[in-house]
């Protein structure tokens, strides 16, 4: 059975740090591209980071850039998203997706498996 399973979000104040995990099973995860999507209340779901299948390669959202860092660990079939400096804005709900290709790609279309996503809220 085919899962990826996101987890560590939570309530924080601005400023604040956490970690997202992105545990996958049931197929081959090396040999997929992984992405962060979030979506807060009443807007579209939007691209957060992604991450080449060897972890070398990495790509951000321009309002993540500096603050989120992807990365993953293929022998945990994990893959992580620390996120520093937490704004209110950043609040909704998270989720990681997988692609069968190479390329990092920004579109939601593109990735064919999904989690169901983890809450996070952030305080001002």
């Amino acid at each position: 059975q085919v899962q990826l399973v996101e987890s560590g979000g939570g309530l924080v104040q601005a400023g604040d740090s956490l970690r997202l995990s992105c545990t996958a099973s049931g197929f081959t995860f090396s040999s997929y591209v992984i992405g962060w999507f979030r979506q807060a209340p009443g807007k579209e779901r939007e691209f957060v980071a992604a991450i080449s299948r060897s972890g070398g390669d990495t790509y951000y959202a321009d309002s993540v850039k500096g603050r989120f860092t992807i990365s993953r660990d293929n022998a945990k079939n994990t893959v992580y998203l620390h996120m520093n400096g937490l704004k209110p804005e950043d609040t909704a709900v998270y989720s990681c997706a997988a692609r069968p290709r190479i390329a990092l790609t920004t579109s939601t279309t593109d990735y064919s498996k999904w989690g169901q996503g983890t809450q996070v809220t952030v305080s001002s």
